[in-house]
């Protein structure tokens, strides 16, 4: 996956208000990632497996909905907190399919060493 450090940095993140008129500043999630060294997020970025990967884009194609861009001219428009939904939602599958690699991994492990 590619990471852009700027995103976490751009006018539509830092000075909106949402919905309920709070100041998008007490987000503790987004505060935290504009903490993070660029590097560090990079990293995490490039780690996904292949797997995951399909599954995170998957999962964010169903949410935005595909039309093959060869036939249409598609465009997608939302606001501040419908696409920050959609972010969470992205980060939480990536979330749970890196558990369950770990899962997979740890039970294949066991697997290997109860037939030695």
């Amino acid at each position: 996956m590619v990471f852009d450090p700027n995103f976490f940095n751009s006018d539509a993140n830092q000075n909106q208000s949402s919905a309920s008129g709070e100041e998008q500043s007490d987000n503790s999630l987004l505060q935290y990632l504009q903490q993070q060294n660029p590097d560090v997020l990079a990293e995490i970025a490039r780690s996904i497996s292949p797997d995951a990967k399909q599954i995170v884009s998957q999962n964010v194609q169903g949410l935005v909905g595909v039309l093959p861009s060869e036939q249409f001219q598609v465009q997608v428009t939302t606001d501040q907190d419908h696409l920050s939904n959609m972010l969470a939602s992205a980060m939480m599958t990536g979330y749970f399919l890196r558990q369950m690699e770990q899962r997979m991994e740890l039970e294949t492990r066991m697997d290997h060493s109860l037939d030695s």
